[in-house]
């Protein structure tokens, strides 16, 4: 998988830095952003084979990321994993109805993270 573009976004420098490093260490190639408009940006400037999406957002939340990007042609067949801190089966349920691909919550496990981006792309 190396050299696989990965878009990671959260708004906390120390989650982001903790989800795109053991990524990087697994040969990813990472681009981050910092709140919901800015990934909405990147993923058609940058075009990456999967999204890590924090669902509390500055500017658009996660939920919302993922409806329109699911709902555009360009960008509907790119995986996207929720990962985030809201754990309750009602936002695990509202965040795949938005057409999340995966739902992880923190705090979460790097190997696993970087498995299941593997096991998407």
């Amino acid at each position: 998988m190396p050299g696989q573009k990965i878009l990671v976004v959260d708004d906390s420098w120390t989650e982001l830095t903790m989800i795109v490093t053991p990524l990087r260490n697994s040969g990813f190639d990472v681009v981050t952003a910092v709140d919901g408009e800015e990934a909405v940006e990147k993923v058609f400037k940058e075009r990456p084979q999967c999204i890590v999406l924090d669902v509390v957002l500055p500017k658009q939340n996660g939920f919302q990321v993922c409806r329109k990007l699911k709902n555009s042609e360009m960008s509907r067949n790119i995986p996207i994993i929720l990962l985030t801190s809201k754990n309750t089966p009602l936002d695990k349920a509202w965040g795949m109805r938005q057409g999340a691909d995966l739902y992880i919550t923190k705090p979460f496990n790097g190997d696993e993270l970087v498995a299941s981006v593997r096991r998407l792309i």
